[in-house]
């Protein structure tokens, strides 16, 4: 039986994009311009890792690094767990659910590249789907283990 719904039909098709040798300041310019949690790292047209707010709050202010002299590549979350656009919601939310992440860049391959065409987050599955959000749930209960933070807000939120 084919899924209903794929992560094509719910993904972002603008996703804001971030050079690596960009500065982490830029990268939180950036985010805070376009109110978003993160933003897709590129080298040369390749997907090369995601930055997050988490990211960095916890690999630059923590550290009271200065954000101005740190490069993207320095704090971004590499290697990148990405998803096809024909991937189903189900095997998204399992691949989030498996790596414990709420951000995954959409890539299409074309030819020998892999090309940035989306991003999917938990919130845009959960605002859709809600019923995904439940088997997650269950998925953490079976396991006898709380889901993370950063899960559980969005799990909580959307669904009641």
């Amino acid at each position: 039986m084919r899924p209903l719904l794929r992560v094509k039909d719910v993904m972002v098709d603008k996703v804001v994009t971030i050079k690596a040798d960009e500065t982490a300041q830029l990268a939180a310019e950036t985010m805070g311009k376009y109110n978003i949690g993160c933003l897709i790292v590129l080298e040369d047209d390749k997907v090369l890792g995601i930055v997050t707010e988490r990211d960095l709050l916890n690999r630059v202010l923590v550290v009271a690094a200065d954000p101005a002299k740190i490069p993207v590549r320095q704090v971004m979350s590499s290697p990148v767990v990405t998803v096809k656009p024909d991937t189903s919601l189900d095997e998204a939310v399992e691949v989030m659910f498996k790596h414990r992440i709420k951000k995954l860049p959409v890539v299409e391959q074309r030819g020998e590249i892999g090309v940035l065409v989306g991003l999917v987050t938990l919130t845009d599955i959960a605002r859709l789907h809600p019923a995904l959000i439940m088997t997650l749930r269950k998925f953490f209960e079976m396991l006898g283990e709380a889901p993370p933070k950063r899960m559980e807000k969005v799990m909580n939120y959307y669904v009641v």
